[in-house]
């Protein structure tokens, strides 16, 4: 890229694809149809796919990032991910970044037990076929509490047990980390020390807009928070 005008970021963030079951009023179930919408309008309006290497890439030398890209990501890795989004996603060239609490591997979402319906989380056989198709798998933490309220120990151990579950596991590196709940803990510890000493190179929360990596935080970066009614037209304009 060349000109002094700086690179826009649109980071997406995406729970569940598919329907909400009848009994349940759930935001983050976004229809297979409606996040194939938002693709073709980030095309469209001329932002180009973006992978997390040249995401990280781009954190270090913005002149390497197109004028406008777009990272599609799924926090908690649910099992309904295989079936539409990710082959989907694949098959039209479309970077993904799938970010998994390693503790719920295989198993279903119980640290959203009676607020949201039960669903099952892909296990590390479904993890390594969308790996060795591109998808990138990257840590949502292990135990999926909020950092807040874990002391600084306990962290220290959610980024370092998760990564190294996930890099034994599938091999490859880990180096993106997705907040649970968007929390990076309390205020006055400073999550860039911790993960940097872990070996993360960046970190994610939940909701805002894109930002310009010049004066971006690598460890806090912003994501357009992705529901059902979500005006990814107004957001991307922010």
């Amino acid at each position: 890229m060349t000109g002094a005008s700086e690179p826009r970021v649109a980071v997406l963030g995406y729970h569940k694809i598919g329907i909400s079951p009848a009994d349940w009023e759930s935001w983050y179930y976004v229809p297979q149809s409606v996040l194939e919408q938002h693709v073709a309008l980030l095309l469209d309006a001329g932002w180009q796919p973006l992978d997390p290497d040249l995401l990280l890439a781009g954190l270090e030398d913005p002149g390497a990032l197109p004028e406008r890209s777009f990272l599609i990501t799924f926090d908690d890795a649910y099992r309904s991910l295989r079936v539409e989004a990710l082959p989907w996603l694949i098959d039209h060239g479309i970077p993904a970044v799938v970010f998994v609490p390693t503790a719920y591997v295989g198993g279903l979402n119980e640290f959203d037990r009676d607020l949201e319906p039960e669903e099952r989380i892909l296990g590390w056989d479904d993890l390594h076929v969308l790996n060795s198709r591109g998808v990138w798998i990257q840590s949502h933490a292990v135990s999926h509490r909020a950092f807040s309220e874990l002391t600084q120990p306990e962290r220290d151990a959610e980024l370092r047990d998760s990564k190294s579950a996930i890099e034994q596991r599938l091999g490859g590196r880990v180096n993106l980390l997705s907040y649970p709940y968007g929390d990076p803990g309390e205020e006055g510890i400073a999550p860039a020390e911790l993960l940097r000493t872990a070996g993360y190179q960046a970190a994610f929360g939940y909701g805002g807009g894109p930002f310009g990596p010049r004066r971006a935080d690598r460890f806090l970066l912003p994501r357009i928070a992705v529901g059902p009614d979500c005006d990814l037209a107004a957001a991307i304009r922010q």
